[in-house]
């Protein structure tokens, strides 16, 4: 019998706001997936490695960069459920969804540094978004948690 999603744990990770001068913000089309599904970088948090460390290492496996400074950081930890149609099917079952910690991040590269051709791809397409237009780029499953995000950093988009 499979376990009861709402006993499942949830995946320590981050997620990372990175914004360019103009302030818009860095999204990728992810690779495994035909649906337009836009998202921006983010990724499990691995044994004894602290939230900021990981939110440079995920960018530099995701977009090949970590040319970045840290600007800000959700107070709290912010949790997404995912489908019921994708419990058990991703992260070999093991998590009902996500708690991550958010960065806001200064790009400090050039357009030439990001390359999604890294070791493991996640993204095959990338661009520059104003930030209103986030929320329906976004699966519907992340929208809220993107919401929280982007009236956290809001300060930071102006």
């Amino acid at each position: 019998m499979a376990a009861d999603p709402a006993d499942l744990p949830y995946r320590p990770c981050v997620g990372i706001m990175l914004l360019n001068p103009a302030r818009e913000v860095f999204v990728g089309q992810r690779i495994d997936t035909t649906a337009e599904a836009w998202q921006m970088p983010q990724g499990g948090i691995d044994p004894g490695e602290s939230p900021e460390v990981t939110a440079l290492r995920e960018l530099k496996e995701e977009i090949g960069t970590d040319k970045a400074r840290i600007l800000a950081e959700t107070a709290d930890w912010l949790t997404y459920d995912l489908p019921a149609e994708l419990i058990g099917k991703v992260w070999g079952g093991r998590y009902r969804g996500q708690r991550q910690k958010w960065f806001a991040m200064d790009f400090l590269g050039t357009d030439a540094d990001i390359d999604l051709a890294t070791e493991h791809p996640e993204f095959d397409r990338w661009r520059w978004l104003p930030a209103r237009d986030l929320p329906r780029m976004i699966v519907p499953f992340k929208r809220a948690l993107y919401e929280q995000v982007l009236a956290e950093f809001d300060h930071l988009l102006r």
